[in-house]
């Protein structure tokens, strides 16, 4: 049965916060049912689909070796209050994130450090910077980090299982159950011949962050989507977050990720980020 899904409350307050954020955010809808293909079954085991989506997104070593990441480029939504947002996400180990949107000047910032978490949104001039709810730290812990829910899932304590084969917008997909240490259960679905992830669903309270990975790129060996997708299908126009450069190791001060215009943040240089080719 498909899980329930319901229309984002806004770009900042969307699942392309998870990322999150993963971030890659929550509050996301669907992005297109899954339609099982009956016929055929998995004929891989959970162990060797995950192997080889390591393998695809270029190896668990090289990733392991990605200690910070950032990404560069535009969200396109109906929701937003201009088109083309820009935005910066910010990323380090072991679960740090900062979501940056630029709107005509006004930034708004989402930053989680590990343990608490905090969001700015301009205010008539004066920023509004509010503590995480209960609810957004526990989705922030939850968070698969940098290198996404399927490497290194058993060292981090999760297990998976292979629920069957589907078809998620005409590519055959392994759809795998990824129980997280907290007993959550994740839902990821691989297509069966890339072996590249396609679709990503986790609960965020009673909804379900639903989101579509589209047009990989590599990036210094590593295949990193292009566009990640929320909100497609019944009609609905789909929020689209679209990277268009990536860095890899830059510097990023720990700072960075403390609670937006707090005095030892504005005591130093805030975010050297940006200034990092690809």
């Amino acid at each position: 049965m498909e899980p329930r899904r319901s229309r984002p409350q806004g770009v900042l307050g969307c699942s392309l916060t998870i990322l999150l954020l993963a971030a890659v955010l929550p509050c996301a809808p669907a992005t297109g049912k899954s339609a099982r293909a009956p016929a055929v079954v998995a004929r891989l085991s959970a162990e060797e689909i995950v192997a080889k989506n390591a393998a695809a997104r270029g190896g668990p070593e090289a990733w392991r070796n990605v200690q910070t990441m950032m990404w560069f480029g535009h969200i396109e939504s109906t929701n937003a209050t201009v088109p083309g947002m820009l935005f910066r996400l910010a990323q380090k180990r072991p679960n740090k994130t900062r979501f940056e949107i630029n709107a005509m000047g006004d930034k708004s910032v989402r930053v989680f450090d590990g343990t608490q978490g905090w969001s700015l949104r301009p205010a008539h001039g004066r920023p509004d910077v509010r503590p995480y709810s209960i609810d957004e730290v526990r989705f922030a812990q939850a968070a698969p980090g940098l290198d996404g829910p399927l490497i290194d899932s058993v060292a981090k304590g999760s297990s998976v299982s292979v629920a069957g084969l589907d078809e998620v917008e005409k590519h055959k997909a392994y759809h795998l159950v990824l129980k997280t240490p907290s007993g959550e259960s994740q839902h990821i679905w691989v297509d069966a011949q890339s072996f590249l992830e396609i679709r990503y669903d986790r609960p965020a309270g009673s909804r379900t962050v639903s989101v579509l990975y589209r047009d990989y790129k590599p990036s210094n060996g590593l295949q990193i989507p292009s566009i990640i997708e929320t909100g497609a299908g019944a009609g609905n126009t789909p929020d689209r977050m679209v990277i268009e450069r990536v860095a890899l190791n830059p510097p990023i001060d720990d700072h960075a990720f403390s609670e937006p215009g707090a005095p030892q943040q504005q005591a130093r240089k805030q975010l050297r980020l940006g200034s990092t080719p690809r």
